[in-house]
């Protein structure tokens, strides 16, 4: 990089960093002055008439956003990551055309490669219900198989299912977070942030250090619904950030799809609503990729005509046994059954149950929980 080059995202960076400067207003004033580089050298006359306050002048005009962002940018080398600006060509395009972009993303990973392609956000409830989480995780994976990234915001529940689901799929996905890059939260995700590198990108517009502050969340959700095409609520309570995501989806233009729920829980009252409100409601992957662009769902349903068949002949060939086919049925999709009721339910002997879930797990058709729990694979 040129020192030019560094130089100019030094400035963008550093006008992150000035006191009572947002993205909005930060945008107004690259607008007025040509670039970051001009709106430091700008008089205080000219950033007043501009509508800046005394306080945000000041800070304009003292060395200490300058030398914050020295620090960041240095901080991000050591960490592996690196800082895009709204102006490089590096900087997610869909992003780039919402009303309020951050100036700078902060990335690790290959942000390139994932928005190589089309992205959709997946998001819903922290505390999520078995069949949520499956839910998720299996759109996740089919959208993922298909070369489509999956976008959302690293918490607990939804989002860590449908991100895992996407890895499974051996598809690519992307981490939001509402935190700096070097704040991982939760911590149980630290792992999961690892294999999301490899597989995608982690991206912020928060500096290294921010902690996960409540207040942080409402702007991740902007940036995770400006990634993607739309926005897949798949379960979220009356007041959840999933909802404030699909709100902000709709002020972006972007789509709105949810997956229905049981109307007894509360965490189905998110998506259930939206679908009432004109959400598309999905069942699968194909609901999802309906909505996309001409080109890119012809590009999508294309390869998936040529290659069905061959799994379906696939499938066929794989023939199960009675034991199988009877845990089979007994296995649900939206709730664990413990072993201990396969037992006395199956009428089988140990040994042929276990062989038969085995079997189940091996040909990916079952999954096992913490505890000797399992539920059915969508």
């Amino acid at each position: 990089m040129s020192e030019e080059s560094k130089n100019s995202l030094r400035d963008w960076v550093a006008l992150s960093f000035v006191t009572g400067v947002g993205s909005r207003t930060a945008a107004s004033l690259i607008d007025r002055f040509g670039s970051p580089s001009e709106c430091f050298e700008a008089s205080g006359a000219e950033l007043e008439s501009a509508g800046l306050g005394r306080e945000a002048i000041d800070s304009l005009k003292s060395a200490e956003p300058k030398e914050a962002a020295e620090r960041e940018i240095e901080g991000l080398a050591r960490l592996g990551g690196q800082a895009l600006a709204l102006g490089d060509e590096g900087y997610p395009s869909l992003l780039r055309e919402t009303y309020d972009p951050p100036i700078v993303l902060y990335a690790k990973g290959d942000v390139s490669r994932a928005f190589d392609q089309p992205a959709v956000a997946i998001v819903g409830s922290r505390w999520c219900s078995t069949y949520g989480r499956n839910v998720a995780g299996m759109l996740g994976r089919d959208l993922g198989e298909r070369g489509v990234t999956i976008v959302s915001g690293l918490a607990r529940g939804i989002d860590s299912a449908a991100h895992r689901g996407a890895l499974e799929g051996n598809g690519l996905t992307v981490a939001v977070m509402g935190t700096g890059l070097d704040a991982v939260y939760p911590k149980e995700n630290r792992k999961l942030a690892e294999q999301i590198v490899e597989r995608g990108a982690l991206i912020t517009e928060f500096p290294l250090g921010t902690p996960p502050v409540s207040q942080n969340f409402p702007f991740r959700n902007r940036v995770i619904s400006g990634l993607s095409l739309g926005v897949l609520v798949v379960e979220g309570a009356e007041r959840s950030g999933s909802l404030i995501t699909a709100r902000m989806a709709y002020e972006q233009g972007r789509d709105v799809y949810a997956v229905p729920g049981n109307i007894t829980s509360s965490k189905s009252f998110g998506p259930n609503y939206l679908i009432k409100d004109g959400a598309k409601l999905v069942q699968t992957w194909r609901d999802v990729v309906e909505e996309f662009p001409a080109e890119l769902k012809a590009k999508i349903l294309s390869a998936e005509h040529q290659e069905a068949r061959i799994e379906q002949l696939s499938m066929d060939e794989v023939a199960l046994s009675d034991a199988e086919r009877k845990l089979l049925s007994l296995i649900k999709a939206d709730e664990a059954i413990h072993i201990d009721q396969l037992i006395s339910v199956s009428k089988l002997s140990i040994g042929e149950l276990m062989d038969a879930l085995l079997k189940l797990e091996m040909l990916d058709r079952i999954k096992q929980l913490p505890g000797k729990s399992f539920v059915r694979k969508l």
